[in-house]
């Protein structure tokens, strides 16, 4: 069924390409990637850690400009990711494009409906394999639990971009929800949760300069995100709330054979009777990644990143959850660190192989959050290894 749909979905759009491909307004593109993970001593991919096809991503997205002011864009996707995200078929986003206001130095338009998050460096192409650093992105920032909330969200995006004599601006907001499937509540808030998990609001704020004249680029991003649980039928959970306030940091450098990137974050979580009625927690993470790729030639590119993450700034080691827990929840829940070594080599003009390992120190963002499965995940230490192959159209 996997391979079926992949060569259906394949198959259309290279039809569409085809019969579209002298229409100036119409855009098609598309990709097919197929991979092979292992995730050891855990359950990021699946419970038993074992070898696993579960890395599947094939998309069709297009773009059709109705005139100079209107322009709509969509994607839609099969993802097969195991434990970290939900199978199955999805529409990424679907939007309205209106361009505003346009001149010389200032460029402004508007998205409505399903848009994509341009908030972080690698937020708006995640959703595209070839166009990824690594097969998986550093957790710290980009959760894969939260893949279809993070990507986007149902509302209204701005995007400016303008320059001066200190370089280039970008300036995003976008305000909006997602609606959380039954599969990402069972991931985030545990599998006997049998009530309902809601995003009430999402609102985000970003800026980007590049120097004039350099290859560098600097931002920061803001995010306030509002989550309820209601709670339902014998639910071992009960109804509350939680505030997630994100700030973040990020650099960029492209050279000619050299790429080095950074994003560092400090987010306030804030969690009100969920867990049992009078629960109140209300703690402060930080993480963030370093991050460089060398470039061989232009088929070869090789990568090193170290990626660390906190659960709570002011208890680093975790041993709260631990004391808090009475033991039943090891230390190491509150912490997810990992070095990942990877390689790139295009094939093809549209072909690409992946390759990454990955040794991890903890199991902080491994699912589900709210309820830690000790039973699935009682390694402080593990490994994981990825290959996937890569074709886009």
């Amino acid at each position: 069924m996997k391979l079926l749909t992949t060569f259906i979905c394949l198959g259309l759009g290279l039809i569409f390409q085809s019969d579209y491909a002298n229409a100036k307004s119409l855009k098609i593109n598309g990709f097919v990637a197929q991979g092979i993970i292992q995730a050891k001593k855990s359950n990021f991919v699946t419970d038993d850690g074992d070898v696993s096809l579960k890395l599947t991503e094939v998309g069709v997205n297009s773009a059709y400009r109705i005139n100079s002011t209107f322009r709509v864009a969509g994607q839609a996707v099969y993802l097969e990711g195991g434990n970290r995200y939900p199978d199955g078929f999805r529409v990424d986003y679907l939007f309205l494009e209106w361009q505003l206001f346009n001149s010389p130095y200032w460029r402004i338009k508007t998205q409505i409906g399903r848009n994509k998050n341009y908030h972080w460096l690698y937020s708006s192409t995640r959703d595209v394999p070839h166009t990824r650093p690594t097969i998986v992105l550093p957790q710290s920032l980009y959760f894969d639990i939260l893949r279809d909330v993070a990507l986007g969200v149902d509302g209204i995006a701005l995007i400016a971009q303008t320059h001066n004599k200190l370089g280039e601006w970008d300036l995003n907001f976008s305000y909006g929800n997602s609606r959380i499937s039954a599969e990402q509540k069972k991931n985030l808030v545990g599998p006997n949760a049998t009530g309902k998990l809601k995003h009430d609001f999402d609102t985000q704020f970003s800026l980007y300069w590049r120097p004039k004249l350099t290859n560098f680029q600097f931002g920061f991003a803001l995010l306030d995100a509002d989550f309820s649980y209601q709670r339902g039928d014998n639910d071992t959970l009960f109804s509350g709330d939680e505030t997630s306030q994100r700030l973040m940091f990020n650099f960029l450098y492209q050279g000619q054979h050299w790429e080095i990137a950074s994003e560092v974050m400090r987010e306030r979580t804030i969690g009100e009777n969920i867990l049992f009625s009078g629960f109140y927690s209300d703690i402060t993470a930080e993480g963030g990644y370093l991050q460089a790729r060398h470039f061989l030639s232009n088929q070869l590119t090789v990568l090193a990143r170290l990626d660390i993450y906190d659960r709570d700034r002011q208890n680093r080691d975790g041993q709260n959850i631990e004391t808090l827990s009475q033991g039943s929840v090891p230390g190491y829940f509150g912490l997810m660190d990992q070095a990942t070594l990877g390689i790139t080599w295009k094939l093809t003009k549209n072909t690409q192989l992946q390759a990454e390992y990955h040794r991890v120190k903890g199991t902080g963002r491994l699912a589900p959050i709210f309820t830690p499965d000790t039973i699935l995940n009682n390694n402080k230490y593990w490994d994981m290894w990825a290959m996937q192959l890569m074709y886009w159209f």
